[in-house]
């Protein structure tokens, strides 16, 4: 399945990482006073709180993803009138005027392809002795109408075929609703995330100041050695580090919450709790509802249609097909006509004989090689496109069991995550009551403090996961159509 926004499933996860062991480079950090919060980016406006659903909503109606998917649907439907519109009259009109010898007609004309034009005039014999290079004017005025009176189905099968592409259309516009939705749903829990791991960057940090100060106090008063300050200095730097960057990474996922909607706005910042996540329905279930309603799959199977669809379509050509034609035209030639018959006034240049005509016309191309190999072509596309379907079906599948695992693993994680997080409280407990009764060190704290800070940050991350791998699910069995 393929995600929205460059791939979110990604960039959030590196991004969260990022916000524990890779150096700030989003902006820059200026020393924050003890106890007080980093300053990332004086310039950045508050971010505006915003619901999942509301979120989900704007994002429908704005990402700029799903309105280029709607307008090449548009666009689809359009082209699919086109067969349609051989049904609608055709109205050509032509002028000529030639001058040129007139050995055997006294008027001629070229026959354009939009002008039906039937042999009109008299002729008169010219022997190889009274042949004359002598030219004469001949012109000629006329319109015509061609109308389709039965196609034997040619144009049906025609529209048909273009009917099939614009199922493809809408099939790829879901999926790509879709997946924009997901970037969007997984961008949202990233700031919950982000939320998370600043949370507990921030509480390690005032701990850790605590410990300094007590250390510090300690120093002063000869209790303890001169060690257990530098110690706890050195962590209260580390973790001032991570607080920066945590906020650091709040700030961008806020940022990529807002690109993912397609929102005007620099950021966007969450609101309230995290929404649950729904709950998770069976396998089998899941294998039966994504068979009817995912996007790839039906796109897929949409187009084995419109190919069947353009095989027909292309042997229809070789029908026949029934129209009627009528034409108003003058003309007029300068030669002399057989007979008695005087020259036209004008001696050709004033088109002043009028002549009209209706008529009933059959037209059938009984062999085309070439229309006939078009064919043969279609109905090889069509074994490929049967071949992908299958591979579709089995991807699917596949996607959907990877999914569902991924998803009861990220929930089982998460208990094990708490219960870290339990022992890790406990453990610090432990090692704070030993060092303000003095019988603890600085490196016995230090051990817990971290031990108690990844396991919060761990935890953030797992509710990330957990909530991630539900919307993925949800993706892979179009749980949104």
């Amino acid at each position: 399945m393929r995600g929205a926004i460059g791939s979110p499933a990604c960039s959030c996860v590196a991004l969260l990482l990022g916000c524990t062991f890779l150096p700030l480079t989003t902006a820059a950090a200026e020393p924050a006073k003890d106890g007080a919060a980093p300053t990332i980016s004086p310039e950045m406006p508050a971010a505006r709180p915003i619901t999942l659903d509301d979120a989900l909503a704007y994002a429908r109606a704005h990402q700029p993803a799903i309105q280029a998917a709607l307008a090449r649907v548009q666009t689809e439907e359009a082209s699919a009138r086109i067969p349609r519109a051989e049904w609608q009259p055709t109205v050509g009109a032509t002028a000529q005027i030639f001058g040129a010898t007139a050995n055997n007609t006294t008027a001629m004309y070229l026959v354009p392809d939009d002008v039906a034009l039937p042999r009109i005039g008299g002729s008169v014999a010219v022997s190889s002795a009274q042949a004359t290079w002598k030219p004469h004017a001949s012109t000629i005025v006329g319109a015509s109408v061609f109308q389709e009176v039965f196609d034997f189905g040619r144009i049906a099968a025609s529209a048909a075929a273009a009917d099939a592409k614009v199922e493809i259309r809408k099939h790829g516009s879901d999926a790509e609703r879709l997946d924009v939705e997901l970037g969007v749903e997984e961008a949202y829990f990233a700031v919950f995330a982000a939320r998370g791991v600043l949370s507990a960057s921030e509480e390690a940090y005032q701990r850790t100041k605590t410990h300094r100060d007590l250390a510090k106090a300690g120093v002063l008063s000869g209790l303890r050695s001169p060690i257990e300050l530098t110690r706890a200095e050195a962590d209260l730097s580390r973790y001032d580090i991570g607080r920066i960057r945590a906020h650091g990474a709040l700030l961008v996922a806020q940022s990529v919450l807002a690109a993912s909607m397609g929102a005007p706005e620099l950021s966007l910042d969450v609101s309230g709790a995290p929404p649950s996540p729904a709950a998770l329905p069976s396998l089998a279930w899941s294998i039966e509802a994504a068979a009817a309603r995912d996007p790839v799959l039906l796109a897929a199977l949409a187009r084995l249609k419109a190919q069947e669809r353009a095989t027909v379509a292309i042997g229809a050509r070789l029908r026949p097909h029934l129209f009627a034609t009528g034409t108003l035209s003058g003309r007029a030639g300068g030669a002399a006509p057989s007979g008695d018959a005087p020259v036209p006034a004008g001696n050709g240049f004033v088109p002043d004989v009028p002549n009209w005509d209706v008529g009933l016309v059959l037209s059938w191309s009984l062999f085309d090689g070439v229309t006939l190999a078009e064919r043969n072509a279609s109905l090889a596309e069509e074994a490929v496109r049967k071949d992908e379907v299958t591979v579709y079906r089995e991807q699917e599948v596949a996607a959907i069991e990877k999914a569902y695992v991924q998803v009861g693993v990220a929930n089982s994680a998460l208990a094990a995550l708490k219960s870290a997080v339990a022992g890790a409280v406990a453990n610090y407990a432990q090692a704070d009551a030993r060092f303000r009764a003095g019988l603890g060190n600085a490196v016995e704290l230090a051990d817990a403090e971290a031990l108690l800070t990844d396991a919060n940050v761990q935890l953030a991350l797992g509710l990330f996961e957990a909530a991630r791998a539900r919307a993925v699910f949800g993706r892979t069995i179009a749980e949104g159509l």
